[in-house]
């Protein structure tokens, strides 16, 4: 068969020429379909979902939320884990399925368990949602939306008006661009229309939260009444009443008080207000609006940047005057960067080849023809990739080697050269035509089974990785397939373009001589080989000694999963002690950019941070947690660091001296791919599982001293479990009894009043804002005003005690 296809190849030259154009074109035209990325995606398989809890304390959120949640999910077929997270405001619960299940699918599993557990869910809380369809790679864009100026009027921005640009202007369009999942918003705050009630003067005119809130939802609606027909004509019916401005809040009638008729402003103040946010950001020391774009999973990360990129430019010449959205992070630098290494070492290993192939070979023409093999190898491999959906990155691409990928071609050219050179030598003159060609068929006949062999051989070593499963499935089989594929086209080219070439080109005279490097080269090694068969029995003994030494030197090196790439930006996970404010934590964070600036002007090109949890749950943190990203000039600007590994160092060591900081150095995507897999930020996490949280921190605190010892253990640290101060409203259930009151009763004056309760919403346009009832700042950060906080006793109860409305 190999003789066949090889004869009908040498018979058919110019069909073989134009189909390794056609593989040329094919290729090329692939390339720019390839989906590009600058490492492996090696995230798991998950699914998380997201529960929204306004004011309920990490305890409540567990045993309310994420334990019902989690049970709710128990069951479910092909998941390899469930984990979960409880804080302040939020339940998230993450589902990791085996890799083999479409994630389409485990959504739609997950969906359905999720209309279980909403039943078993306390009433008022939000709804379960799940996250985005994205991976732990998935962040590929980050901007800035900052003031430059002032507003028309002369007025400044405030953190409102930058978060409501962000969320009204911005978020929209970029959302709607091609392979973006989703668009996270952090920092600012939301705008609201608050109504923050006086509790005395409440008291006063006999009002409670409920009815003040029953107020606000009664005033604030728009109906229809169908549609009337007058004179030929049809007229439809509609009510306005929906609330436009803050003086429609305010003129709101709450009830009568000695016959004269009150309203809210009588009772209360209406503002604009922000939410009481989880979340702040900060860019080189101030506070700022940061939006993410989240790439849906299987899209292109470049493609999808570009994209982004682009849109933003449109998005900037709509925004008012004096804001601007500025990029911070943008993953084609990464992805650019790293097809520049790619390249680089692509482009340089092809041209080495070519070189020794030109001075081993001693022939332009054939070493020209062996050289060909590597680009179309190369786009043959591409072409593969993308029907395969295996996409193109610094694993993938980088593992080729073009010494494998010409030694087919090497073998065959070398035979049909030697060939011909001795046909000329027997004949004492050129060859015809007819003798070239057939010459030609005898070379490549002759040398089929090496050739064949060799890249079997090749491609042998390589199957045992296209077995691994999991994580390092996903990091090293995409390596051995895009091999397995240039082999496949090496072994393609070598039976049928190569040969047909060699019939076209090799033309003239041919002679098959050896040039000075091969001289010399035989010149050294033939008194070597002579010793070594003469002293036979002394050189096998002393191979094995210098074996079993290399492996035992082979035991003393450090070992790593991949190597780490440089991804151009550090990240630092802040982390400061659990009972700290948002504000304070903000205002922390503000002086690390600073000095970080200060210390490393020319080494950080910029510097922003996020604290806490951003709209979208991706990443959920405490207000005492904080992600430091610093954007790293060209290191050829650098002064104070030669490397990155030492600049790390010295950025980790100013870090660890600002009072009240801790923190791990990693980089973006490193970081995040560590908490993805395991939900730990770190290479390594030991788990402690149990009942007693006592108990547990116990051992993990033991766990990490011993952790410590080890040598190259660094940033040892156990997560922060205890310490968040509490302040716990106890009932006194008698005392409520006697008064004719409920537990929830009481519960929902204080959700309402210190937590805020939502009354509707103002629509602007096509914006919509939250109208929140919750106490004023200055009474809600008095405990003892908490306290004397009235609870409104039943209706009933009202007439007996003669019409007194409230009680302390």
């Amino acid at each position: 068969m190999l003789e066949r296809l090889l004869s009908f190849a040498i018979r058919h030259r110019m069909m073989m020429v134009l189909i390794g154009i056609a593989i040329a074109a094919l290729g090329i035209f692939s390339y720019f379909k390839l989906p590009i990325d600058a490492v492996p995606d090696i995230s798991n398989n998950q699914v998380q979902i997201n529960t929204a809890v306004p004011a309920m304390t990490p305890q409540e959120v567990e045993t309310q939320i994420t334990f019902p949640i989690e049970a709710a999910l128990s069951g479910l077929p092909d998941v390899q884990q469930v984990r979960s997270l409880s804080r302040y405001g939020l339940s998230q619960v993450t589902v990791v399925f085996e890799d083999s299940v479409d994630i389409y699918r485990a959504r739609q599993l997950v969906n359905e368990r999720l209309v279980e557990a909403k039943g078993n869910l306390p009433q008022g809380v939000g709804a379960p949602m799940m996250g985005p369809v994205a991976t732990g790679l998935g962040e590929i864009y980050m901007w800035a939306v900052e003031a430059t100026g002032k507003k028309p009027d002369g007025t400044p921005y405030t953190p409102t008006d930058l978060r409501t640009i962000q969320e009204w202007i911005v978020k929209p369009q970029l959302r709607a661009v091609a392979g973006v999942t989703e668009v996270n918003s952090i920092g600012g705050f939301e705008k609201q229309y608050q109504v923050t009630p006086d509790p005395m003067k409440m008291l006063s005119f006999g009002v409670s939260f409920r009815e003040l809130l029953e107020a606000l939802e009664a005033n604030n609606a728009n109906v229809g009444g169908g549609y009337i027909e007058h004179s030929g004509e049809q007229y439809l019916i509609r009510s306005t009443g929906l609330i436009k401005t803050m003086d429609d809040i305010r003129n709101i009638k709450l009830g009568t008080h000695a016959g004269t008729p009150f309203f809210v402003q009588d009772v209360a103040t209406v503002q604009i207000g922000g939410e009481l946010r989880t979340g702040a950001a900060t860019l080189s020391g101030k506070e700022t609006v940061i939006g993410t774009a989240i790439m849906l999973i299987g899209e292109n990360s470049r493609v999808v940047s570009k994209r982004v990129d682009k849109k933003l430019a449109e998005v900037n010449k709509m925004l008012p005057e004096g804001v601007k959205a500025t990029t911070l992070y943008d993953r084609t630098y990464l992805v650019d960067a790293t097809l520049r290494t790619v390249s680089k070492n692509l482009i340089e290993g092809a041209v080495l080849v070519i070189v020794i192939l030109f001075l081993l070979l001693g022939n332009f023409r054939a070493a020209f023809i062996v050289a060909l093999a590597i680009p179309l190898s190369m786009l043959f491999a591409v072409t593969g990739m993308v029907q395969g959906k295996i996409s193109g990155n610094l694993m993938s691409l980088g593992a080729i080697d073009f010494g494998l990928i010409v030694d087919s071609s090497v073998i065959l050219i070398e035979n049909i050269m030697r060939r011909l050179a001795d046909r000329q030598h027997q004949l004492g003159r050129l060859l015809t035509k007819e003798e070239r060609i057939q010459t030609v068929q005898e070379a490549s006949i002759e040398v089929r089974k090496p050739t064949l062999f060799g890249e079997l051989i090749i491609g042998i070593v390589y199957l045992p990785i296209l077995t691994l499963t999991g994580i390092e499935g996903k990091m090293f089989v995409p390596m051995a397939q895009v091999v397995l594929l240039a082999l496949l086209g090496a072994l393609f080219l070598s039976f049928t373009i190569i040969p047909a070439l060699a019939a076209l080109l090799l033309r003239g005279k041919i002679s098959e001589k050896e040039i000075f490097i091969v001289r010399w080269a035989k010149a050294a090694y033939a008194p070597v080989i002579n010793w070594a068969l003469k002293l036979r029995w002394v050189v096998l003994p002393l191979s094995l000694l210098l074996l079993v030494f290399c492996g035992w030197l082979a035991t003393q090196l450090g070992s790593e999963f991949t190597p780490k790439l440089r991804e151009g930006a550090f990240t630092i996970e802040g982390a400061r002690i659990p009972s700290i404010a948002l504000t304070t934590s903000v205002a922390m964070e503000c002086k690390v950019e600073e000095l970080l600036a200060r210390k490393f002007p020319d080494e950080i090109a910029v510097m922003f941070s996020r604290t806490g949890t951003a709209e979208v749950a991706t990443d959920p943190m405490g207000p005492n947690s904080s992600d430091i990203f610093m954007m790293l000039k060209p290191q050829s600007e650098w002064k104070k660091a030669a490397t990155t590994e030492q600049l790390a160092e010295l950025i980790d060591s100013e870090f660890r001296k600002i009072p009240g900081e801790n923190g791990e150095l990693q980089q973006p995507i490193e970081m995040r791919m560590n908490e993805m897999i395991s939900g730990i930020r770190g290479d390594v996490a030991i788990k402690v599982y149990g009942d007693d949280m006592e108990i547990m921190l116990d051992y993990a605190n033991k766990i990490a001293a011993i952790v410590k010892k080890i040598k190259g253990a660094g940033n040892v640290k156990v997560e922060q479990v205890t310490g968040l101060p509490v302040v716990t409203i106890d009932i006194n259930r008698k005392t409520v009894a006697r008064f004719g009151l409920n537990v929830k009763d009481v519960q929902d004056v204080v959700q309402t009043a210190m937590g805020g309760t939502s009354a509707g919403q103002v629509i602007e346009g096509d914006r919509r804002f939250e109208l929140v009832v919750r106490l004023p700042e200055n009474i809600r950060q008095n405990l003892n005003a908490l306290k004397h906080l009235p609870i409104p006793l039943p209706k009933d109860e009202d007439k007996a005690s003669g019409g007194k409305g409230e009680k302390e």
